[in-house]
């Protein structure tokens, strides 16, 4: 299976990786088993985080014993020595692990201070001395920072949402990297579950010799269906250039990307849902959305009090209760005509 130099990391990571963040929805026999399955047909890295639950539990249990064999990534959001401390602790457990191959700062609003001995980077560093962690990254949604830390020289990796709905400076973020020697891994490859042609995409990352792609991984059809991509690999041809030059006419603009970060919502609204409904319903099989329950989550709408708290976290700066009444709006008028079928 293809390689690729994560940068200056000089990690040789499989260019097709495994996002575990799906893993914790499914029964840890069934985690262990897809996970050792993936590293029995070649891939050799997974990313997780300390958020994600058991996923880390998950990971640790399928890799037992194999560790050497693989490279592992995990994040911490923590936003003091303590949190963060706890959460490489906790990790080096959960992974049964003696080091973490990479450690990601988890989509931190501001770039850590290097020089602070009283912040996070401190804590990261010590581990890194100790020999808990042998390389540092970073993963964010926000253009400003990623590229402050691609500035700084930091940081050893950059994970950042990159799909073929990429605007111009996601572009560049990627030339920036290379020049940089930092390894780009790039999360959010079917951009939240939007993008449905998996062979368009896995061409799309095809022109990026550079790009690691992390594919959230749940089920066992999933994996086949990248094996078989990573096996033989797809061409850019003019019929999936129609399909991803289909998608950028229909997403463009205030799209949510499903990242979460605007949660949690004071009225209970699924924002990341919600927010993307129209589409939800226009790219993938609508009938579970015209539920009972999913009519009443949407109407949650109606109980928003405004207090632009999930607009002022979107890293995309979208207006987001104003696209949330849009979503209402459409779904109803779906609704109407679809919910007997």
């Amino acid at each position: 299976m293809k390689k690729v130099r994560l940068g200056r990391t000089e990690l040789y990571v499989t260019k097709t990786a495994f996002g575990a963040l799906p893993i914790q929805r499914i029964p840890k026999a069934d985690a262990v088993k897809l996970v050792r399955r993936a590293v029995d047909s070649g891939i050799n890295y997974f990313d997780t985080a300390n958020m994600y639950t058991d996923s880390e539990e998950k990971l640790g249990e399928a890799l037992n014993g194999i560790r050497d064999q693989v490279v592992i990534s995990t994040k911490s959001a923590g936003k003091d020595k303590k949190t963060v401390r706890a959460h490489i602790e906790q990790s080096l457990r959960s992974l049964r692990t003696d080091y973490i191959d990479l450690f990601q700062f988890h989509n931190p609003a501001v770039l850590p201070d290097i020089n602070d001995p009283d912040g996070v980077f401190s804590v990261v560093l010590e581990a890194k001395q100790k020999g808990y962690i042998r390389h540092i990254g970073i993963t964010n949604h926000r253009l400003g920072v990623a590229r402050e830390a691609i500035a700084s020289g930091n940081f050893e990796t950059l994970q950042f949402p990159f799909c073929y709905l990429a605007a111009p400076q996601d572009l560049e973020l990627v030339e920036q990297c290379k020049a940089a020697d930092m390894g780009f891994i790039a999360m959010k490859g079917l951009s939240g579950g939007l993008l449905n042609n998996a062979a368009a995409c896995f061409a799309f990352m095809e022109q990026y010799p550079t790009v690691v792609p992390i594919w959230g991984i749940q089920r066992e059809e999933e994996l086949d269906q990248w094996l078989a991509l990573a096996a033989d690999p797809p061409a850019l041809t003019p019929e999936l250039q129609a399909v991803i030059d289909k998608d950028r006419q229909e997403l463009a603009g205030d799209f949510c990307r499903s990242c979460g970060y605007c949660l949690p919502c004071a009225a209970g609204i699924d924002i990341p849902q919600a927010a993307r409904m129209s589409a939800l319903l226009r790219r993938s099989p609508y009938q579970p959305y015209m539920s009972d329950e999913w009519h009443a989550k949407m109407h949650q709408i109606e109980n928003c009090i405004h207090c632009d708290a999930c607009k002022s976290r979107c890293p995309y700066g979208l207006d987001t209760p104003t696209l949330l009444q849009k979503m209402l709006k459409d779904y109803d008028e779906f609704y109407a005509v679809h919910h007997n079928d």
